[in-house]
């Protein structure tokens, strides 16, 4: 059965640097059971109303500014699957997860810079996914857990975001890593490892600089985990993959759950 996995998508630049961290992507697309399908929900597309995309090719999104023209000549030309679109949408009509049909909308880029530096050939269908910040950690995770079984379909849930993603504190010139942001992943760590839903649920007044790394109102990057998670109630195992930090503060992480 393949896992759910949430993935840090950075900043832009990502799609045309080469480092670290797009060299582990890079690598763990390779390695990993190649998927059927991908259903990936992003923090740059937040709804109300759960969405669900059935769209037959997707546009490539570039929702930023000012960033070199190289950037706004990539294309990510993924295919969608209306089949496993519909699946995605009976699973949750049986969960009580009120939704919406999406035809148009491409991909942002909180999902193509993942999905390219992954399977850079966009040859894997994906359905693309709203998140809703306002819903409470557990609502989101039992979204994520109505996917369940797509799993044994080898079907690859991605939750995209950063679990340190505060644009205000970013420092563009330092290297060295705020303890700020280390003190937070770490206390994520260990709960995600234990699979403390109870800690996990209550990480607004919980978790050690939780203001920083997930900044008031601006939660939507954050809580793409717990769509991953969920997808993996059944079995309730996480896994570290990856973690390193750009300008300062802003994660890179990669966690692995199934």
């Amino acid at each position: 059965m393949i896992p759910s996995l949430f993935i840090a998508h950075g900043a832009p630049l990502l799609a045309i640097e080469n480092n670290e961290y797009t060299q582990f992507l890079s690598q763990l697309g390779q390695s990993m059971p190649r998927p059927k399908a991908i259903v990936l929900f992003s923090a740059h597309w937040v709804t109300r109303v759960q969405k669900v995309s059935e769209v037959q090719e997707y546009d490539t999104i570039y929702d930023f500014g000012g960033f070199p023209d190289e950037l706004y000549q990539i294309r990510y030309p993924a295919k969608g699957d209306q089949h496993i679109a519909h699946e995605v949408e009976t699973l949750f009509a049986g969960n009580g997860i009120p939704l919406r049909v999406e035809t148009e909308r491409g991909l942002d880029h909180g999902a193509w810079i993942v999905l390219r530096l992954l399977y850079p050939n966009a040859d894997i269908p994906v359905i693309s996914m709203s998140v809703n910040p306002r819903l409470s950690p557990k609502e989101q995770y039992e979204i994520g857990q109505a996917l369940t079984s797509l799993r044994e379909q080898d079907i690859l849930v991605i939750g995209s975001g950063g679990t340190v993603h505060n644009l205000r504190e970013i420092q563009f010139q330092q290297s060295v890593v705020d303890d700020k942001a280390l003190q937070f992943d770490q206390w994520l760590e260990k709960h995600l490892k234990d699979w403390d839903l109870d800690s996990l649920y209550q990480y607004e007044v919980l978790a050690p600089n939780v203001n920083f790394a997930v900044p008031p109102h601006g939660n939507e990057h954050f809580v793409p985990i717990f769509y991953a998670m969920g997808a993996a109630d059944d079995v309730r195992r996480a896994a570290l993959l990856h973690r390193s930090y750009r300008y300062g503060n802003l994660s890179h992480s990669v966690w692995q759950f199934g």
